[in-house]
């Protein structure tokens, strides 16, 4: 019986951790740790994708779809910087994903020598845009840096870590042991942080809750609805904290709601999100005091101004403050509930077009079905209006906005779960990024329905040339392919859909087959939904009622 390696204590090490599924490229700096996946293909499945770039989305996609830790596996150097992207978004969405990055050969790291993938300071890269990351300088070490990479992942505030391997390492041999598990070490509140925290809610007599995607991370959904039924208050959503409570619950409210609860609000619970404006300022809260409660230290700073901090996990907050407050007496807040709902569909109404196919979609999935969000004009609508029914159902950009993460991030959410209906929703220019996964999908035969809405343009670009640059249009438009003849080249199927009606039945009848389909949606403009995801800019001059729909037959 021969000698473990590297590349054996690697893959023992993963599965020891709960993983099961990895998305990566393999080349010659990972063969060892390849031959070691091959060996147990039973446990843990290895899902190839084009371009590295796709490895990461697809680890992230997995990781917010279920909680679990995402896995994405690449060579060094250019590897390792295609990857970057998905890492970011990851990072900015608080995403727990294990990037295991290839390395040159470890007598060779850092001397500049040439090597094949060799780029300066890798390691310095990765560590830019991880929460932690390590290098395995034998393979003896891989067992406690996995451990620590997953001590890191499940614990405080999920976000990506990085561990290098160096070839050699990977194949030399190693009598070492694998570690334990690494179990959730949840934050616990201060039991003072809990006391004042019940004292300032019970006196309030108008609270209300905004979460963020901490919330969801952080498995607190049950107690936040608990709180928020205890405390008669309304629960705001960010774009990360969609479904932390069901849209259909009568206290569930879009975060653009904000601006109407403020005006009589006296007491803003903020869980699990980082609480300040899209530009980085502090929130408008009007004169109510504000409570903050983050696993992450650093989200309880200015320029979040506060009348406490309480330092802990989402879950374990909640839970402890809604123990404690028990069920007080409280009036009923219908009447105001009322008001807001219908101060919101007024909003809404500037994004009509765009609601309308939000809709179908949302009506041709399951309750359980992830949508999948992009920055595309329908994507942007979603990101403020979208109905969420359950956690982890909806998955968004976050702050980083990476334009063309969605197709490859919902292939993540699709393999994670096959059974499970998945659609993903881009714009012609975002699709291009990683249009190539549609092989992925074909070769793993992944069920996902992408929705790619094709206009021609870099539909954002293409509106501020027009409305601040006398329309000087320039680079924003674009060449795209037959859709239908791409889809074919892959080998799946294509349909097309010009309304929201055809687009609902279309949907409806590729969530039932389960096998990857491609959906045109040719469209016209969409009017702007800028004013509704950042406050301050003016309301815009409504468009022509039919200006986003494109008869059919006009595009070829």
């Amino acid at each position: 019986m021969t000698q473990p390696t590297g590349g054996d204590i690697l893959a023992e090490s993963l599965a020891s951790q709960g993983v099961t599924q990895i998305f990566g490229i393999p080349g010659v700096q990972l063969d060892a740790a390849a031959d070691a996946l091959y060996a147990r293909s039973d446990r843990l499945a290895f899902t190839c994708a084009r371009n590295e770039q796709a490895t990461t989305y697809m680890a992230d996609g997995y990781a917010r779809s279920t909680g679990d830790v995402g896995v994405a596996m690449v060579v060094p150097g250019p590897g390792v910087l295609n990857a970057l992207s998905g890492l970011a978004t990851a990072y900015s969405a608080n995403s727990p994903v294990l990037l295991l990055a290839g390395q040159i050969d470890s007598a060779a790291i850092g001397r500049g020598l040439g090597a094949l993938h060799e780029i300066p300071d890798q390691s310095g890269h990765l560590e830019r845009l991880t929460k932690w990351n390590g290098i395995a300088r034998s393979a003896d070490e891989i067992p406690g840096l996995v451990r620590e990479a997953f001590v890191q992942l499940r614990s405080g505030r999920p976000r990506p870590v990085a561990l290098e391997v160096p070839p050699d390492v990977l194949a030399a041999p190693t009598n070492a042991v694998v570690a334990d598990r690494v179990l959730p070490s949840p934050i616990l509140p201060a039991a003072s942080d809990v006391d004042a925290a019940v004292a300032l809610l019970a006196a309030a007599k108008r609270p209300m809750i905004y979460v963020g995607g901490g919330a969801i991370a952080g498995n607190a959904t049950a107690a936040l609805r608990e709180l928020a039924e205890a405390l008669e208050a309304p629960v705001l959503m960010s774009e990360n904290g969609r479904g932390a409570l069901d849209a259909r619950h009568r206290l569930a409210f879009d975060g653009l709601a904000l601006r109407a609860f403020r005006e009589q609000a006296d007491l803003v619970l903020a869980v699990g999100t980082r609480f300040v404006s899209t530009v980085g300022t502090a929130m408008n809260t009007g004169n109510a005091r504000v409570i903050l409660l983050n696993a992450e230290e650093a989200d309880l700073g200015d320029p979040r101004p506060a009348e406490l901090r309480i330092h802990a996990d989402s879950a374990a907050g909640l839970a402890a403050i809604a123990a404690q407050l028990g069920r007080p007496s409280r009036s009923s807040r219908e009447a105001e509930f009322a008001g807001v709902r219908a101060w919101l569909e007024a909003q809404f109404q500037d994004i009509a077009p765009q609601r309308e196919y939000l809709a179908a979609i949302r009506g041709a999935l399951p309750d359980n079905g992830v949508f999948v969000s992009e920055f595309t004009q329908v994507g942007y609508a979603a990101s403020a209006c979208y109905p969420a029914y359950q956690p982890r159902t909806y998955v968004g950009p976050g702050y980083q906005g990476t334009l063309g993460y969605g197709f490859a991030t919902a292939l993540g959410v699709k393999a994670a779960d096959p059974d499970r209906a998945v659609v993903s929703v881009s714009g012609d220019g975002g699709f291009s990024w990683t249009m190539q996964e549609l092989s992925t999908a074909k070769r793993y035969g992944l069920g996902l329905v992408t929705i790619v809405f094709h206009d021609g343009f870099f539909g954002n670009v293409r509106r501020i040339q027009k409305n601040r640059y006398d329309a000087r249009y320039f680079a924003s438009d674009l060449t795209n392919p037959d859709y239908g003849q791409l889809a074919s080249a892959f080998g799946i199927a294509s349909a097309r859909a010009f309304d929201p009606a055809q687009l609902a039945g279309v949907v409806s009848d590729a969530v039932a087959a389960n096998e990857p389909i491609l959906i045109e949606v040719p469209v016209g403009e969409f009017p702007s939904p800028w004013h509704l995801i950042h406050e301050g800019i003016p309301r815009p001059q409504p468009l022509a009622p039919d200006a986003h729909l494109v008869a059919e037959g006009s595009r070829s």
